[in-house]
């Protein structure tokens, strides 16, 4: 999990890195060649990217980047087909039916969906006891309900997160625009005061643009990992008598003998005379 993460970290900077060597040559470009086109227009580039400065630069987007990664990467895991397979109930019970509930974990090895996670600890914790087994396997589901919880996590700060950057570069080009205006000694050109009003609204619409899918790709997530666990609580729990009869039916020959060892006892001591005291003359 450690090499996996650091891995990530160095794929995001490098990304950070691409990024900012794009735009700090985008941007010399743009200077040496004139910014504008020859009917004076700009290109979508240039007034979404290149005017929004270093916030969008080196803030807002490498925030995208990060958020299309991770979007990715969860609509990937987090799917109905890798989660909870289609008859994955009558699957176990199968394998139960072929090894016995003490070999399922080793048939279940390696398999991540919720509820041949939540069996197999259910049989390893509980140790042949019946509401061991249902109390592990519930706490195995909630388990792993907060697991994918925790990790989309990142999605809602990177949409909450966004939207304060955003309202960052706001001031910061509402600043550079009454900078501009003391520096022409109250008569600013439009053009100056135009490169401080871009920066405010390029920096609102990105902060916008990346909030908005993070909070609803959340959301929908969130609901999915619901939805899951719910239907895996009833799977599960289609599986768990299976398992209780084939652990009653191991356990009924040594409770007959217990129970005949029990009744040997009894007629035992039934048959014994019974000791009448000697009265003293």
């Amino acid at each position: 999990m450690v090499k996996s993460f650091l891995i990530k970290i160095m794929f995001l900077i490098i990304a950070f890195v691409i990024v900012a060597a794009v735009m700090i040559g985008a941007k010399s470009m743009s200077h040496s060649s004139g910014a504008a086109n020859a009917d004076g227009t700009q290109t979508f580039f240039e007034q979404f990217v290149l005017s929004g400065g270093p916030i969008v630069w080196f803030v807002l987007l490498p925030m995208s980047l990060v958020m299309v990664c991770l979007a990715i990467e969860y609509c990937l895991t987090i799917r109905r087909g890798k989660l909870l397979p289609e008859y994955i109930a009558e699957d176990i019970i199968e394998l139960i039916g072929e090894h016995g509930p003490g070999k399922l974990p080793i048939c279940l090895e390696g398999e991540d969906d919720f509820v041949s996670v939540a069996i197999s600890e259910a049989i390893s914790k509980g140790k042949g006891d019946w509401f061991r087994m249902r109390s592990a396997m519930a706490e195995s589901l909630q388990e792993q309900a907060m697991k994918f919880l925790r990790k989309i996590e990142w999605l809602n700060l990177i949409g909450n997160v966004s939207p304060m950057v955003g309202l960052f570069g706001t001031v910061y080009g509402m600043i550079k625009l009454f900078n501009a205006i003391v520096v022409a000694g109250g008569q600013p050109q439009p053009a100056h005061l135009a490169a401080g009003i871009s920066v405010a609204l390029v920096t609102t619409f990105w902060g916008l643009f990346i909030a908005i899918p993070a909070l609803a790709l959340h959301g929908i997530l969130r609901n999915r990992i619901e939805t899951l666990v719910s239907e895996a609580v009833v799977e599960a729990e289609n599986v768990m008598p299976e398992i209780g009869k084939i652990i009653k039916a191991q356990l009924k020959p040594q409770l007959q003998k217990q129970k005949q060892q029990i009744q040997e006892l009894k007629a035992k001591s039934a048959k014994k005379p019974a000791i009448v005291p000697q009265e003293n003359n």
